[in-house]
């Protein structure tokens, strides 16, 4: 069983954690909504909702898993054993496990046009290009489903590579190289803005302090991101927690996670919008900025194809330390519960999610509008499954919370903490009230509606219900020490 492995260094879990949180929404979106939401009033609000929502659901969920040792499902099914509580709770499992799921499958797709830009940066293709030619250049690939058929496929089985190595020669000797190399190519690439880019408006877009530009949109979206950029509630922190060891502090590596995450976010929007800035353009968040807007910038500055092909090198390893977390939950559950061989559980999950993709790859070509998709949901596949995602995540991160505060004895929390009485229980507190209720407001918030209230409606019935089973299990006759 996965629960008999246990990482070989204890900093490595630190690795795995930081290496599933950084990911192309470290690159594509955390440093916009900074620059366009006052600068550092949003970091200050994001500090202070990592502070009271992030890090205590991401203690909660390391708990669960190092507290198990088993896969995320397999894991909650013990702990409910143990812990004399309702089978429900192990819905925690298997939403984790089906966002994991979800997420690879269009992941995947997403990070391949990395691939596409690597290859055309180290060729030079793109040197000396103007906006039309760069934009033309990604509509073109966008439309061309046997080509990122083709790039979804390299990059999903590259990621199984790694996975079906084994915990240990696998996934941990794999995030020891990956990750301080992806640290260094950052700093060059910052260095390269630093001398090529104007790194002094990319700092001024970042970081200046201006609580006007901070809407309620604003709140919402830094409290949103404290909970997504940390892979809290798709089984990921679980799995790779039921690998650390029982020596290590939770609370000191949750921290060092966070810390680590937004450092590596905030350096990585000074490096891009130096570029961005020194080339005259528009500031712009997602798939444009990656795939146009740098690209662009890259082209007109001195040995830009080179550092261009290495920064695209970099989007590749973030979305590769991301993407074999996905697989992780899914495999190791196949592992237990089926007792197959890991190569064999690995190729299961990634062929299905392989599968899954094609839906996300006609989504911007073959079905780009017309589809059932689109007549039952007003959006693309892609977009819904990717809302799937964007429901499971919050309600798994919401019972990890409830479970974890209420359920879990206080002698074993606090033997897990291994930290100060005063630290239990304001921890205790955070994920018991806090965070919940802050991660429920932000879900039922920022939820688009479809078709009327349909899914906001469902959102609420699933917070709900959430709610309702903590409850429950609170009126069972059992001894709390």
């Amino acid at each position: 069983m996965s629960g008999h492995n246990v990482w070989t260094h204890k900093g490595t879990f630190l690795l795995a954690a930081v290496g599933s949180a950084v990911g192309l929404g470290n690159l594509w979106r955390f440093p916009y909504l900074t620059g366009e939401n006052g600068g550092g009033a949003f970091i200050l609000v994001y500090a202070l909702t990592i502070f009271a929502v992030g890090i205590p659901i991401l203690i909660a969920e390391i708990m669960l898993g190092r507290t198990s040792r088993q896969s995320p499902i397999m894991g909650m099914r013990h702990l409910t054993k143990t812990h004399g509580t309702s089978r429900a709770w192990e819905t925690i499992g298997w939403l984790g496990a089906a966002s994991a799921f979800l997420i690879l499958s269009f992941y995947s797709v997403i990070a391949g046009w990395a691939i596409h830009y690597t290859w055309l940066m180290l060729t030079g293709s793109l040197v000396g290009a103007d906006a039309q030619t760069i934009s033309t250049g990604f509509d073109a690939l966008l439309v061309a489903p046997g080509l990122m058929t083709l790039y979804h496929t390299l990059f999903i089985a590259a990621s199984a590579l790694i996975v079906g190595m084994g915990i240990h020669k696998g996934i941990e000797s794999g995030l020891r190289i990956m990750m301080p190399a992806l640290f260094v190519i950052l700093l060059v690439v910052l260095a390269y803005g630093v001398v090529n880019g104007d790194i002094g408006a990319a700092a001024s877009f970042l970081f200046t302090f201006n609580i006007a530009d901070l809407s309620l949109e604003g709140w919402l979206q830094a409290m949103g991101q404290s909970f997504f950029t940390l892979s809290l509630g798709m089984g990921a922190i679980m799995a790779y927690g039921a690998y650390m060891p029982s020596d290590v502090s939770l609370t000191r590596t949750a921290f060092a996670v966070a810390i680590v995450d937004t450092a590596v976010a905030m350096v990585a929007g000074l490096a891009i919008f130096a570029l961005v800035f020194g080339a005259g353009l528009e500031t712009g968040q997602g798939p444009g900025l990656m795939f146009v807007t740098l690209p662009l910038a890259f082209a007109e500055m001195p040995f830009g194809a080179l550092v261009g092909g290495v920064f695209f090198i970099l989007v590749l390893g973030a979305a590769i330390s991301s993407s074999i977390s996905l697989i992780e939950p899914v495999a190791a559950f196949l592992v237990e519960r089926f007792d197959m061989t890991r190569p064999q559980a690995v190729a299961v999950m990634v062929i299905a999610a392989w599968a899954m993709g094609l839906l996300t790859v006609v989504s911007f070509n073959i079905w780009a509008e017309g589809t059932i998709f689109h007549s039952l949901f007003g959006r693309s596949a892609f977009e819904f499954i990717e809302l799937l995602t964007n429901i499971f995540m919050p309600v798994g991160g919401l019972l990890i919370a409830l479970f974890a505060g209420w359920a879990l004895t206080q002698s074993e929390v606090m033997k897990e903490l291994g930290s100060s009485v005063t630290w239990f229980k304001f921890w205790r507190f955070l994920v018991r009230f806090v965070a919940p209720a802050a991660v429920a407001f932000v879900f039922l918030r920022t939820i688009p509606q479809v078709d009327g209230y349909l899914i906001p409606t469902l959102g609420a019935l699933l917070i709900i219900g959430a709610f309702a089973a903590s409850q429950r299990w609170l009126k069972k006759p059992r001894q709390i020490t």
